[in-house]
């Protein structure tokens, strides 16, 4: 820190309700979905990458996931007061939620059968990503409705989860511009 202190209130919290809300005045709506990612600097990061790429949310669960410290704030580098983090009690639940009021869960793995920049990206968008090393839980996976990969080198064996999810969100804003074409 630069020896400053503030005293502050909580950040409000919001709900999948909120995003549904959104989403019905907005026909472009992405959202960070991160399983268990248990370091606060990953999430901040991806809160970040969100805020640069216009996430409308990063939502992971209540349980196995950091609170919002001061770690998290400083590698978020002020997303966290303009994107919402949402923390379900249920995660596969709000995927099922935002599923029927017409989001599109794409999964990101290593291992997926389909390239993201192959993928026919939605207007309506969630990517999931799991913790590093595990990946999605059994049942997030089988929850999405496409698997993609982001494709690297042999050079490494993956990239960092934040950094997969500003991948995600570039190709996302890249292949559904304001006005075009989207499902």
């Amino acid at each position: 820190h630069q020896g400053v202190a503030l005293q502050v209130l909580p950040l409000e919290p919001r709900s999948i309700e909120d995003i549904i809300q959104h989403a019905d005045t907005s026909g472009r709506t992405v959202i960070v979905v991160l399983d268990q990612v248990t370091d606060p600097q990953n999430v901040g990061a991806a809160l970040r990458s969100g805020a640069a790429f216009g996430a409308f949310a990063v939502v992971a669960p209540d349980r196995n996931t950091p609170e919002a410290t001061g770690a998290m704030a400083k590698a978020a580098s002020g997303a966290l007061e303009t994107v919402p983090l949402i923390r379900p009690n249920n995660l596969v639940r709000s995927l099922e939620t935002l599923k029927e009021n017409g989001f599109w869960v794409l999964g990101l793995d290593m291992d997926a059968p389909i390239n993201l920049a192959e993928a026919d990206l939605p207007g309506r968008c969630v990517f999931a990503l799991g913790a590093e090393g595990r990946g999605l839980r059994r049942l997030t996976r089988e929850t999405c409705d496409l698997m993609v990969r982001v494709p690297i080198t042999g050079a490494v064996e993956s990239l960092n989860v934040s950094a997969s999810a500003a991948v995600a969100l570039y190709e996302w804003v890249r292949a559904t511009p304001p006005g075009g074409t989207m499902l």
